[in-house]
């Protein structure tokens, strides 16, 4: 008999648990046969890990490598009091669940289908597998009454599966991604038992209240449920389904960063001077343009260099006194889509420079590869203007970090509306993607802004940004998710 099925999945002694397809440190395996981790960047891994050093916590996830014995249940790694609970993944696990279903089916839908998404059915037979392993784990980890914290798109059936396994926690699940209008969801051959997945949860959180309303909207649609009609606020004025006994509330908790810490860390005088040395590198141009990507056909990097490029051509950008720096991290290698966009994008890159470069001073500097987090920071303080022009996507963080770096008032950002970020940054140079001219018009108004307009412009998001840091995110969430065990 398994857990779920007459019996209670036997409970562990954490009284908070992060569930996400990713641990905070990778794996990596030596030809010795050895094996070492290391710290991987991410987000949600710099917006969680400090609440979980405050509390008795665990995080559990997957350590990045293919793994064989997929059934083995491994002592929890302790890394600086932080706890880690390892769940493994075959080879096929990845290529099925997290490649597949998660990678060529969901994201491409919840993306407003910029690319077409794949419906395989067993690459949903294998989501539903890996996410079982998931909310087992997690049922074995987490204490009696703990509060659990479910993220994202790769893990929407752990809620409910976690629920019958362990009826006595607390489940909050919090969606990074946009989530979609009810007429492309609808598409989704399993979209009823995604949508029940959700429903698990006590507390289902999105970044923007026009997600929670489309959330509301399926939920009355697909399943029948009761559902709450007036609008959703942002951090208040909750949503609610009611779905058979329980109740369970929706929200919009925009994510933030660490922006003090962030903000503190652009004003280090070894940041700064590597700025001035990225300036020199670059042969001092008058004016750098920056866009940092993960390498993703949503993030809109084609938009800004054909943007780019026509400015060039017109005449309205000077290739001789600007310069755009293009990092781009690599990301799904092994996806089709995405091995078709790089080829792309290098190829623009390759064009653009053999039109407008000169032997040794290309205009776009194109890097494809990770870049340190002080690099990173160096290259914020160092750009005049930030380029973020996504076709769609659930937040964007970068636009927040390059504006968290910038105390000194300087530089501009050009963003896409159709960001999460755009909700809040509305002193940005606001711009859609699909209208190639509009883009064009704002890369050249954020160029040549005068002095007090771009200060102007950066204290007003400088404010919003500080103000709304990454830790007024996971406290409004959770602060939410405990009223619901308070109004149970």
């Amino acid at each position: 008999m398994t857990p779920g099925e007459g019996q209670p999945a036997p409970s562990g002694d954490s009284d908070f648990v992060v569930v996400a397809n990713r641990l905070p440190i990778d794996m990596e395996r030596h030809p010795d046969g050895s094996v070492t981790w290391k710290r991987s960047p991410g987000g949600l891994v710099t917006a969680l890990e400090p609440l979980l050093r405050k509390r008795r916590g665990a995080w559990i996830g997957w350590a990045g490598l293919a793994e064989d014995d997929v059934d083995t249940i491994d002592e929890p790694i302790v890394e600086e009091d932080l706890r880690l609970q390892r769940v493994r993944l075959s080879a096929e696990d990845i290529a099925q669940y997290y490649e597949g279903f998660s990678n060529a089916t969901l994201w491409p839908l919840y993306h407003d289908v910029i690319v077409k998404p794949e419906y395989r059915r067993e690459w949903w037979d294998r989501y539903v597998v890996v996410n079982r392993r998931f909310a087992e784990a997690t049922a074995r980890t987490a204490a009696p009454g703990a509060t659990v914290w479910i993220q994202d798109y790769q893990l929407q059936l752990v809620p409910k599966m976690l629920r019958m396994l362990r009826p006595d926690l607390v489940i909050g699940f919090f969606l990074h991604i946009p989530f979609p209008p009810v007429e492309l969801f609808m598409q989704m051959p399993w979209r009823t038992e995604i949508t029940e997945g959700l429903l698990g949860a006590d507390l289902v959180g999105f970044h923007l209240a026009g997600g929670a309303q489309n959330f509301l909207v399926l939920a009355r649609r697909l399943i029948g449920a009761n559902t709450s009609r007036a609008s959703i606020g942002v951090r208040s004025r909750f949503g609610e389904v009611h779905y058979g006994f329980r109740t369970v509330k929706v929200g919009a908790f925009p994510i933030s960063i660490d922006s003090a810490a962030l903000d503190q860390r652009a004003k280090n005088r070894d940041i700064r001077r590597r700025a001035r040395e990225i300036r020199a590198e670059l042969g001092n141009p008058r004016k750098i343009l920056l866009g940092v990507d993960r390498l993703d056909y949503t993030k809109g990097i084609d938009v800004r260099l054909e943007a780019f490029t026509e400015l060039l051509e017109e005449g309205r950008a000077d290739r001789n006194d600007t310069v755009l720096v293009q990092l781009a991290t690599p990301s799904r290698e092994r996806v089709e889509s995405y091995r078709m966009l790089r080829d792309d994008i290098e190829r623009q890159v390759g064009h653009i420079n053999g039109e407008f470069g000169e032997v040794g001073q290309p205009v776009v500097q194109y890097l494809h590869r990770p870049v340190p987090r002080d690099e990173l920071i160096a290259f914020f303080v160092a750009a005049d203007v930030m380029l973020v022009t996504p076709l769609r996507d659930g937040m964007n963080l970068v636009a927040k970090e390059y504006v968290a770096c910038r105390s000194d008032l300087g530089g501009a950002l050009v963003l896409s509306e159709f960001t999460g970020a755009a909700a809040e940054l509305r002193r940005a140079y606001l711009v859609n993607p699909h209208d190639l001219d509009g883009v064009k018009d704002a890369i050249e108004a954020a160029l040549n802004q005068t002095a007090e307009e771009g200060r102007q412009r950066m204290r007003t998001l400088r404010r919003q940004v500080l103000t709304h840091d990454v830790d007024q995110w996971a406290r409004s969430f959770l602060d939410a998710l405990a009223g619901t065990r308070d109004n149970s």
